[in-house]
């Protein structure tokens, strides 16, 4: 009888929220106590990262390619006109927001950049240049250099091929092949994600012992003026989100609270991007046609927290050094930024390449490049946390713009699952 009743009751299970949530506070912890040595558990959660890395741009391509592929062309035109609409419009208000904070907080002033170590100069691009490199000559060389544009481009043209033979052949054995090709690898990284608590806490341990925390102190200016555009951006693009698909609000938060400890945890938005297509479809009622089409579009050209960050931090190298901007190179900022988020890397690390580029391209010293590599991975929490959540705002934008937008999923009122089986 005891053991009946004892096979009855439910057993304690906790959500990967919290155990994300419990592994971010233990990591760093556990390397402020042990310090340095933190740094050989490190591999580990960098195993995580690879591990999710590996599937990403296969997700990428399988995802838009049954996106665009399940629609007609009048559908997909009007998707990619809703999706574009949005990234445009909002980078170039988020741009805006960080030239209001650069000018009024002045983040560089009173930093002192002696002995800072001169970066590496990075080679100047012309706008044409950048475009011309969204389509590859070689598609299988630009996935296994994770260049994600490309790949997408690729992706959509090949969806819309594959569209068009189904239809007209009758023949859809490409369609489910790219659809269940798709559906195994999100099984793989539902694995994955399993270990996310782990890996989290192996790569704090080694910010908080190995790197430390002090460095962040000098540069409380730049951080503070990136959290308060974090807060300005969501209270703008929150209750707008809202208005226009008419729900909650308040019910936003909560829902977004593994999306945002992910982010704030990795620093990467290709990290988090299984997480934010599935939380889309899961949490907020997003369609998963939308979802598969917006998710990987927003995460490589959506980029809101990165082009506020662009932007202070052209204007934080100018303070620190003293060189003061015209008015046309303000404007000049403004649009360099925003070119970055074309395209912009979004794994760790890939920061020192955006801000020695932003550095040549204003002529601005390298040497204030260094210090801002320093607290780079401070800075991507901040970053990530908008980057992630706007992409999730576009996705229900575009996805009521086109009638497929599920209240009751998004009122908790029904369940929708992100793979159908």
């Amino acid at each position: 009888m005891s053991l009946s009743m004892a096979e009855n009751q439910p057993r304690f299970t906790m959500s990967l929220t919290n155990q994300i949530l419990i592994a971010t506070a233990a990591g760093i912890a556990f390397g402020s106590i042990v310090g340095p040595w933190a740094e050989n558990i490190k591999f580990i959660g960098d195993i995580f990262i690879r591990l999710i890395q590996m599937s990403v741009v296969l997700l990428v391509m399988t995802a838009v390619s049954a996106a665009i592929g399940n629609v007609d062309g009048k559908g997909a035109g009007k998707m990619s006109l809703h999706t574009f609409k949005w990234i445009i419009s909002m980078t170039i208000v988020s741009a805006l927001v960080g030239l209001f904070l650069a000018l009024t907080i002045r983040p560089g002033e009173g930093i002192s950049i002696e002995g800072a170590a001169t970066a590496v100069a990075a080679p100047e691009a012309s706008i044409r240049e950048t475009i011309l490199g969204f389509f590859s000559t070689n598609i299988v060389g630009s996935m296994a250099s994770g260049a994600m544009i490309p790949c997408i481009v690729f992706a959509i043209i090949f969806g819309l091929a594959m569209g068009s033979y189904a239809r007209t052949s009758g023949n859809t054995i490409v369609t489910e092949f790219i659809v269940s090709f798709n559906a195994v690898i999100m099984n793989i990284i539902k694995m994955v994600m399993k270990l996310a608590p782990i890996g989290i806490f192996c790569l704090l341990a080694n910010v908080s012992g190995a790197i430390g925390f002090k460095v962040i102190v000098p540069m409380l200016k730049f951080l503070g003026a990136l959290a308060i555009g974090d807060i300005i951006l969501l209270l703008m693009y929150g209750p707008l989100t809202a208005a226009l698909t008419k729900v909650n609000p308040l019910k936003m938060p909560k829902k977004f609270a593994k999306l945002s400890i992910m982010s704030m945890t990795t620093t990467s938005s290709a990290i988090c991007l299984p997480t934010k297509m599935e939380d889309s479809v899961t949490k907020f009622g997003v369609s998963r046609k939308v979802a598969d089409f917006t998710g990987p579009i927003t995460m490589s050209m959506n980029a809101n927290g990165a082009v506020m960050c662009y932007v202070l931090a052209i204007f934080f190298m100018s303070q620190a050094t003293g060189i003061v901007l015209e008015p046309f190179q303000m404007v000049m900022a403004i649009i360099l930024s925003v070119m970055m988020c074309m395209g912009t890397i979004v794994v760790p690390g890939g920061m020192i390449i955006v801000y020695t580029f932003l550095a040549t391209s204003m002529g601005l010293p390298l040497e204030s490049v260094a210090i801002l590599i320093g607290i780079d991975w401070f800075s991507g929490m901040f970053r990530t946390l908008l980057n992630n959540v706007v992409d999730v705002m576009i996705g229900m934008l575009v996805s009521d713009k086109l009638g497929e937008f599920d209240r009751d999923v998004y009122n908790d009122e029904k369940k929708a699952e992100y793979l159908t089986v």
